[in-house]
């Protein structure tokens, strides 16, 4: 193997699955929310699932009359979740980011602020910067959502890395023209195109200098 060395400007992390794991709370929230609105596995095996909008995922399963409440349904669910332990940091996330300036890193999540926030704060993250659902007209895979959180942190794009382990994140990251770092939390490394990538975040070496920051990694 090889060590593999990206330059960049600011670091810019998806949130489940790359810094936090909210899997089985997901699972519950989502098994629950499909009975009460019919869905069964088959509905959810023909739409693309990980890492995209809630909204979007929902307007993909029902009619267009049902999609607001059901998304605000799904959410909830979520949202009260949370306490009962579900969401837990992976490896490698509290070094990483507490070894980074606040204005060089943001939180780019597919979920809703309420939700993002929710999960964020149970474990203690406290971005500067977090673009969500919210924020955005148009999600993953989109680049819509990582070229906001660059012009907010008022870095050029090109000078960006992006923390991904959704293929349908990595590719909005590719598609913003920005350098991607995939983690093989929830999906399998063969099935994730990245610049690099690795198990965790605690398998990256960061190092912060007066002209940015330099993540290196064995690929």
């Amino acid at each position: 193997m090889m060590i593999q060395t990206i330059h960049a400007q600011a670091l810019l992390f998806d949130n489940d699955g790359t810094l936090v794991s909210s899997l089985d709370s997901v699972d519950r929230c989502w098994t629950l929310w499909a009975a009460e609105y019919g869905i069964t596995p088959e509905d959810f095996a023909r739409v693309e699932l990980h890492g995209r909008p809630a909204v979007e995922i929902v307007a993909d399963l029902l009619p267009a009359h049902l999609v607001a409440q059901a998304v605000a349904r799904v959410e909830q669910l979520e949202v009260d979740d949370v306490p009962g332990g579900g969401v837990q940091l992976l490896p490698g996330t509290a070094a990483l980011l507490d070894s980074l300036p606040a204005d060089r890193w943001a939180v780019v999540t597919s979920a809703t602020r309420r939700l993002a926030e929710a999960r964020l704060e149970a474990v203690g993250i406290r971005p500067k910067t977090l673009i969500a659902a919210d924020d955005i007209t148009r999600g993953k895979p989109d680049p819509e959502p990582y070229l906001l959180a660059a012009r907010q942190l008022g870095v050029d794009p090109a000078r960006c890395v992006v923390f991904e382990d959704a293929p349908a994140g990595l590719r909005a990251g590719r598609a913003a023209g920005m350098a991607t770092v995939a983690l093989a939390t929830t999906h399998r490394a063969e099935e994730l195109r990245a610049d690099l990538v690795v198990e965790n975040l605690s398998a990256l070496s960061v190092l912060v200098t007066d002209h940015g920051v330099e993540i290196s990694g064995r690929r």
